[in-house]
């Protein structure tokens, strides 16, 4: 089988397609032929060597994510068959024209979504829905910040939080990305400045003073101070992300007089029960929105397999706006 292959860490001058051997599926797994593979930030840190994968995951062939047909069946698998159409995350390994998935890991992919849009599903939406609904206990009527409102996995949770009866406030350094956000349901959009981003003021403003109970943040140490300020009474702070840094003071008399909540949370590294209870999570409730059409993944571009360092190269420049997705 053909795979993005990682020949060293470092830069987009590392990737490579190579020939591997093909997977055999063990007891419990499936094989499954990808079509398409969609790409995100934890592949550009692996590639750097700054993100490695679980324990028995390759290092030099990444893919948090895929979608395409059954090919083969391991001992036990009795809710697939060859040909059905499915999706999962992934702990890595997924940008190859065939990758293993635990049976129950899998996803059936909605008539209505092609292989490139379901390639762009799962890692945003099993994200952002367990950031809102399982970690930040999303109501209706609640305002969200999300931050970096242009990214796969804000993309998914905009569309999620306000099926929901959320109204959401975004932000970003590009306003061409907050127009494009306000096209899929951005009610507020805040255009930072890129060497001093302030938003609190603009968040209470919008809020009558009041400051949001949840923020999806992706940038991490940067926004601290200023997601801290945003904050209504008893809110909370998921952080899914440090592309502005992973260490910040935290001003811990505003946290307690808020009586507010700071949550870390990773998908990746999670034992197979608790992705598997994610991964449930999300069926359950977002693949009817994803079948009805009334939330849907959002793809900037499909790039054959072998422009696999092009991708990487775009996204380092933040030039995409919702997910990359590599077609095999």
């Amino acid at each position: 089988m053909k795979a993005v292959f990682f020949e060293g860490r470092g830069g987009a001058e590392v990737i490579a397609i190579r020939e591997l051997a093909d997977p055999i599926p063990s007891r419990g797994e499936v094989l499954v032929r990808v079509h398409a593979a969609g790409l995100n930030r934890a592949d550009l840190l692996q590639r750097r060597g700054l993100y490695p994968p679980p324990p028995g995951v390759s290092e030099d062939v990444p893919g948090l994510e895929f979608a395409g047909e059954v090919e083969a069946l391991g001992a036990g698998v009795t809710r697939f068959k060859p040909g059905d159409r499915v999706m999962a995350v992934a702990g890595g390994e997924a940008q190859a024209e065939l990758v293993l998935a635990h049976e129950r890991m899998l996803v059936r992919v909605p008539d209505r979504l092609s292989f490139p849009e379901a390639g762009a599903t799962m890692e945003a939406f099993v994200t952002s829905h367990d950031a809102l609904f399982s970690l930040g206990g999303l109501r209706p009527g609640w305002s969200v910040l999300v931050h970096a409102v242009g990214s796969g996995v804000a993309t998914a949770a905009l569309q999620l939080a306000r099926a929901a009866g959320a109204t959401v406030i975004g932000t970003s350094r590009t306003s061409d990305k907050l127009e494009r956000a306000r096209a899929i349901g951005l009610e507020h959009g805040i255009l930072l400045d890129r060497e001093a981003p302030r938003f609190a003021d603009e968040v209470k403003k919008v809020t009558s003073g009041e400051g949001v109970p949840l923020i999806l943040d992706f940038v991490g140490a940067a926004y601290l101070a200023e997601n801290l300020a945003a904050l209504a009474q008893g809110g909370k702070i998921v952080n899914i992300g440090t592309l502005g840094g992973a260490k910040a003071p935290l001003d811990l008399a505003l946290l307690m007089r808020k009586r507010a909540s700071v949550i870390g949370t990773v998908l990746r590294p999670r034992p197979l029960e608790e992705k598997v209870a994610a991964t449930r999570s999300f069926a359950r409730d977002c693949l009817p929105l994803l079948g009805s059409g009334r939330v849907k993944p959002v793809v900037d571009a499909v790039l054959p397999l072998d422009q696999a360092r092009a991708a990487h190269e775009r996204m380092e420049r933040n030039d995409s706006f919702g997910k990359l997705v590599l077609a095999l």
